[in-house]
């Protein structure tokens, strides 16, 4: 079971994705879990076949413990012996690029293929997909062997398939509400938690992998039924369908807590704040959105979080992970960002890489990842890679927000509201839009001097948005 967060225990596997005899490769999604937080996808980061499938579905087990076993060939290891191969990759120190990140690389297979091997390794097919993404090309009708992937190492894309679904039949799959004809999917955890709680699975629109139902469906039914129910439907049900939604809110709450707790017992945080004068980045920002969509327009959140990962490249000591007492900084900026779910409580997952991003690459990314937390379906690499944290509150009002550091990170950036201000340049008084930064960092790690040129870093770039 993966850490999906320093608060995380333990977690349900909702749904799995593969079965004994799959061939897997390194990305691809092999199960659903679900968390105290979220429903998450998890990755798998070694190629091989599936041998064996540890956990049922619909059980809960604590971090670390061996949800499946995969056959692969590595160096050392007898041809065709099973071992256990983790579902998950400790935080990032070096960029996620290719199977060179492990530091051992799945050998090629050579000589005699063993009998435990009915197809090599080496075989496989070049297109790589994914099980969630294969079973999406299914259901939109899209042929995978006329697409070229848009991923890493040429990985087929949920995008990518996206993109070649005719229009209609896309559309459709969107907003076609789930039935109740059999087939319907749904996790056999869902349909227990459904049982139990009484609600009409049929009724319901899955947030799941392929628009599959999930527990997390389940109980959002139950804390906000609908209006057309009648009184026919067992009133006793009520009581229990709020008790699992506070049950669920709490749980929550607590273990926000105590992540909480914890950074502000072990991390000697520090504080920086500066004002930063947005004039250059607005004008350009609006010069560029004239020659754009409306689909496609940016918003000053991305050109925010564009700065302060660049910033992160420029002053290390903000980026990386505090491990046993010493610090790891990280090559890769992955940027975890704040997301508050509408059913209460606060997620921060990773947008990977947001230093080699295009600025439409990261407004995109965004998007798909704030609706997706919001949805309950991200993945295990985006609950655990994050390297830097930003928090935005500006939209709700608030001026200034000083963040609690999410550990093992080292470093939170907090953005405030764009606000009109006097302010004094080339010195010529005048009314500019102002943004407060907040920096909340380790001093185990760094300290004013440091926190300082970071800042400064953000405001130099804001300056020149055109290189962002």
């Amino acid at each position: 079971m993966p850490s999906l967060g320093a608060d995380m225990e333990a977690g349900t596997i909702t749904q799995w994705l593969v079965k004994p005899g799959d061939h897997v490769h390194r990305s691809d999604i092999v199960a659903v879990v679900e968390t105290e937080k979220s429903t998450i996808e998890v990755e798998i980061f070694e190629d091989g076949i599936i041998d064996e499938l540890l956990v049922h579905e619909g059980e809960k087990v604590p971090v670390g413990a061996a949800l499946a076993r995969v056959t692969t060939q590595t160096a050392g290891a007898a041809p065709g012996q099973p071992i256990t191969v983790p579902l998950e990759r400790a935080p990032a120190v070096t960029p996620v690029i290719g199977p060179e990140d492990r530091g051992t690389a799945p050998s090629p297979v050579t000589g005699p293929v063993p009998a435990a091997l009915p197809v090599p390794l080496a075989a496989s097919p070049p297109l790589v997909v994914s099980p969630i993404v294969r079973h999406l090309a299914e259901r939109l009708g899209v042929d995978l062997s006329t697409l070229h992937g848009s991923g890493l190492g040429g990985t087929v894309t949920r995008a990518d398939v996206e993109q070649a679904a005719p229009p209609a039949r896309l559309e459709a799959s969107r907003r076609e509400p789930a039935t109740g004809e059999r087939g319907i999917r749904s996790s056999p955890f869902a349909r227990r938690l459904a049982a139990e709680l009484g609600v009409d699975v049929s009724a319901l629109r899955g947030s799941g992998p392929g628009g599959a139902i999930i527990g997390s469906d389940v109980r959002r039914a139950a804390s906000h039924p609908t209006a057309e129910p009648t009184l026919a439907v067992a009133p006793t049900m009520s009581p229990a369908s709020s008790t699992a939604a506070e049950n669920r809110q709490a749980a929550m709450r607590l273990a926000i807590a105590a992540l909480m707790a914890r950074s502000k017992r072990e991390i000697p945080h520090y504080y920086l704040s500066t004002t930063i004068d947005l004039s250059a980045a607005s004008t350009w920002l609006e010069q560029a959105n004239l020659e754009r969509p409306v689909t496609t327009r940016l918003v000053m959140a991305a050109l925010l979080v564009k700065a302060t990962a660049l910033a992160a490249k420029h002053v290390p000591e903000m980026n990386g992970f505090m491990i046993d007492g010493a610090f790891a900084s990280s090559e890769a900026v992955h940027v975890g960002v704040a997301i508050s779910l509408r059913t209460g409580g606060v997620i921060a997952p990773a947008v990977h890489n947001v230093d080699r991003l295009s600025l439409d690459e990261l407004m995109a990314g965004l998007k798909d990842l704030v609706r997706r937390a919001r949805a309950g379906v991200l993945r295990s690499s985006e609950m655990s890679d994050s390297t830097l944290t930003v928090t935005n509150l500006g939209d709700l009002g608030v001026d200034e927000v000083f963040g609690v550091i999410y550990p093992p990170q080292v470093a939170m950036v907090g953005f405030g509201r764009p606000t009109e201000r006097p302010w004094v340049h080339n010195r010529t008084l005048g009314v500019h839009p102002c943004v407060t930064v907040t920096l909340s960092a380790d001093h185990r790690v760094s300290d004013g001097h440091r926190g300082a040129r970071f800042l400064g870093r953000i405001d130099h770039l804001l300056q020149e948005p055109e290189r962002l």
